[in-house]
């Protein structure tokens, strides 16, 4: 039986990563960053969002599923799939930049599913889960569904606490965003969208043609 002062190493293990992860620049911090303009809670609405996609998604990985996203064809579908829904959501924040500094609380909406929509669209999120993930999940695993599902709250909580206090400090700072600071804060996550998006769709069209 494993020594439970080895599960609380690897969990501080499973902090540190996971914090790394979720600190770097993506679809899931542009989002947060939109939607915490408009409201304080953003962060945490978008991490619960998040989670429903994740809490499964390591079930599937410690019952095999790693595999299976591992392999070329599936990881080139991904990105493809990942990268226009990117590239839609991309638009959608740049026809609408205008009119949302005029209503911002329709911009402070839809926040479960933004975090939801953005995870499943990024696809370095299931290559992350295929490899670092399934590594710390394997690990976790030998302290059967005690250690899986310490290791699935620790790593939740990592995303919880940082998407919280980003869109906390966004929405404190708000006050000096003037409408035209507001339309370029729109617009630069705009285009980050647009950027993910066409660099995903083209990495998975590069794995097809392989």
């Amino acid at each position: 039986m494993q020594e439970y002062g080895s599960l609380i190493a690897l969990l501080l293990t499973t902090t540190a990563i996971s914090l790394t992860g979720v600190m770097a620049p993506g679809p899931v911090t542009a989002v947060t960053i939109t939607k915490g303009a408009s409201r304080r809670n953003a962060g945490a609405l978008i991490a619960a969002g998040h989670g429903m996609v994740e809490m499964p998604m390591i079930a599937l990985i410690w019952l095999g599923f790693s595999t299976i996203v591992s392999a070329p064809g599936v990881k080139a579908a991904i990105s493809i799939v990942g990268g226009i829904v990117l590239l839609w959501m991309g638009v959608g924040i740049l026809r609408s930049r205008q009119q949302a500094v005029v209503e911002r609380r329709e911009v402070a909406r839809g926040c479960l599913l933004a975090g939801l929509t953005t995870t499943v669209a990024n696809p370095y999120w299931f290559v992350w889960w295929a490899t670092v993930g399934a590594a710390l999940i394997a690990n976790a695993g030998a302290w059967g569904l005690l250690g899986i599902a310490a290791f699935g709250v620790t790593h939740w909580l990592c995303d919880l606490g940082w998407l919280s206090f980003l869109s906390w400090g966004v929405f404190t700072s708000r006050r000096v965003w003037t409408p035209g600071v507001f339309r370029i804060i729109l617009a630069v996550c705009g285009v980050v969208m647009l950027g993910f998006g066409v660099y995903f769709f083209v990495a998975g069209a590069g794995l097809l043609s392989l």
